[in-house]
């Protein structure tokens, strides 16, 4: 399947700058935050897309961080972000408090893509690849989709256990005979099976049949996951991650080498991609 803009779950089309005012920001595992917030970004974007949030407290950072998200309510304008502290940026989003405000650029990019054929789908997800992992099945059980869900972290402590929660409590709409399974791993052991997401999957997808596969996470994790899946004929969408300077396409940093030859911007053509059109 060759995922085309216009098939896809939400587009940059209404791309501008919001203004967003934090009303919780907590940790919610080993070095990584919740951040929610309310923006009228929260009533455009869709599973999938992304936003570029300007964090202030030095004039000298100007590049904005891009970040997706887990959740938006449109009635109430909250948008929920997940993000890793791992550099000067994120550590200075993490002291944001309530009541701060600042700007994020979105919605940007391109999102999910509801399945073209019918039957069963599946979400891998590493690390901090899981907040739109979450979006995704949120936008498939409202489409009544049936979809398994593996999710892995390097050990317990860095596991997002709400988040985790949330995926066991989404249940099928009525009618739908498709029972749940969030399946965890971690590479010590400390949580659920020792050993990758790509070990899990290869077991699951021996044992039943799959249309669909997304993933998100580091990119080893999302090659193994497009290989696993071009063996068993399974459309796969990947949400890659490259280092984006502007979020909409102008300063082409984020350069994702494709297949037939070229290249794509993983800001504007992606994040999301068929992941048989990627180079991995």
């Amino acid at each position: 399947m060759t995922i085309q803009p216009d098939s896809l779950a939400g587009t940059a089309s209404a791309t501008g700058v919001h203004g967003f005012e934090v009303f919780s920001n907590e940790a919610v595992a080993d070095g990584v935050w919740r951040m929610r917030c309310h923006t009228p970004v929260a009533s455009l974007i869709a599973p999938g897309q992304f936003v570029n949030v300007a964090v202030p407290g030095d004039s000298a950072h100007i590049l904005r961080i891009p970040l997706s998200f887990s959740v938006a309510q449109a009635t109430s304008q909250t948008l929920e972000l997940v993000y890793a502290v791992v550099g000067e940026g994120t550590r200075r989003l993490s002291c944001m408090r309530v009541g701060d405000t600042s700007t994020m650029v979105g919605p940007c990019g391109n999102g999910w893509a509801l399945p073209t054929h019918e039957g069963r789908a599946l979400l891998v997800a590493g690390g901090v690849g899981l907040p739109p992992i979450v979006a995704c099945a949120r936008m498939l059980a409202e489409a009544s989709v049936g979809f398994d869900v593996i999710v892995g972290a390097q050990t317990s402590a860095k596991h997002v256990e709400y988040l985790l929660d949330e995926l066991r409590r989404l249940a099928p709409d009525e009618g739908c005979d498709c029972a749940r399974k969030v399946l965890v791993c971690t590479d010590d052991g400390t949580l659920g099976t020792r050993g990758f997401t790509t070990d899990v999957m290869a077991d699951l997808i021996a044992d039943r049949p799959y249309a669909q596969a997304y993933t998100c996470g580091p990119t080893p994790m999302m090659a193994g996951v497009a290989r696993l899946c071009a063996k068993r004929d399974i459309a796969c969408q990947a949400s890659l991650e490259r280092m984006m300077g502007c979020g909409f396409g102008a300063c082409s940093c984020c350069n994702v080498a494709l297949v037939a030859g070229g290249y794509a911007l993983c800001c504007k053509d992606g994040p999301v991609f068929d992941a048989r059109e990627v180079v991995w």
